[in-house]
């Protein structure tokens, strides 16, 4: 069997920025175990597969070491690929995914990602946080638990003990604080998931923005993901829904031989 696989820089303007996901397009889904193999060959944060569903495509993500419900920048990788690569007509993309309904529409360069809104709710600092981050001013939790910290400096300066956040509870860890040149910085680890740290990571703003728009009374912000790569994130709140956009790059294309 052969698989053609796209490697693309998402939340990135040029290669070698923001985060690299790999998105492999398929005609009907393989195995389980199959799938898990190649995002653990590839060694990505996150490896993409999707398949076509009527007018719609189903997606699911694989880290190297666990499915998970949702991930922001493989989907980004994928519209890409549908979109530039493989010549997709319409207007926006759905995809239908363990956490419901997403859409991506592409808007000249950026890719709009239109995702459910996880607010997080205020919870006392574990014990872990505070050891990683012990100038931590607040912590909530969602689907992540959500550490914000005094400035940007804290943010870029944080080391963490990814042995001690691997014992946590949740997917990941999010650090923010508010910054000088754009309305919020973060990053973002889940050890547990075999990623130390994320270098942008799209799910982990379906947390930051409910978070930065009721803090800043805004509806529309930039963001910075403050990783070695690093990559910039245009946000808006919509009711219960947010807006995610970013740009991609392919990086590269080759074929998987199985």
């Amino acid at each position: 069997m052969e698989l053609t696989l796209y490697q693309v820089d998402a939340f990135a303007e040029r290669s070698f920025e923001g985060n690299p996901a790999a998105v492999i397009p398929l005609e009907s889904w393989i195995q389980d175990e199959m799938m898990q193999a190649i995002a653990l060959e590839n060694n990505l944060s996150e490896t993409a597969f999707f398949v076509p569903d009527g007018k719609a495509y189903q997606i699911r993500w694989f880290t190297p070491l666990n499915e998970v419900d949702l991930c922001g920048h493989a989907t980004l990788a994928s519209a890409y690929v549908l979109f530039d690569e493989l010549g997709y007509k319409g207007s926006q993309i759905e995809f239908q995914s363990r956490s419901g309904l997403l859409r991506v529409q592409k808007k000249d360069d950026w890719f709009q990602l239109d995702f459910p809104a996880q607010p997080a709710r205020p919870c006392e600092i574990p014990d872990q946080i505070l050891r990683s981050f012990g100038n931590a001013l607040e912590c909530l939790v969602s689907e992540d638990y959500l550490v914000v910290l005094p400035d940007e400096i804290s943010v870029k300066k944080a080391v963490p003990n990814f042995l001690d956040l691997s014992s946590m509870d949740m997917r990941g860890i999010a650090i923010t604080a508010p910054a000088e040149r754009y309305d919020f910085v973060s990053r973002f680890f889940a050890p547990n998931e075999g990623i130390n740290e994320d270098p942008v990571t799209g799910s982990s703003f379906t947390q930051l923005i409910p978070y930065w728009s009721k803090r800043l009374g805004k509806e529309r912000m930039i963001a910075k993901q403050v990783s070695a790569r690093g990559g910039i994130v245009l946000c808006e709140m919509a009711e219960d829904r947010v807006l995610i956009s970013g740009k991609a790059v392919l990086y590269m294309q080759g074929i998987i031989h199985i």
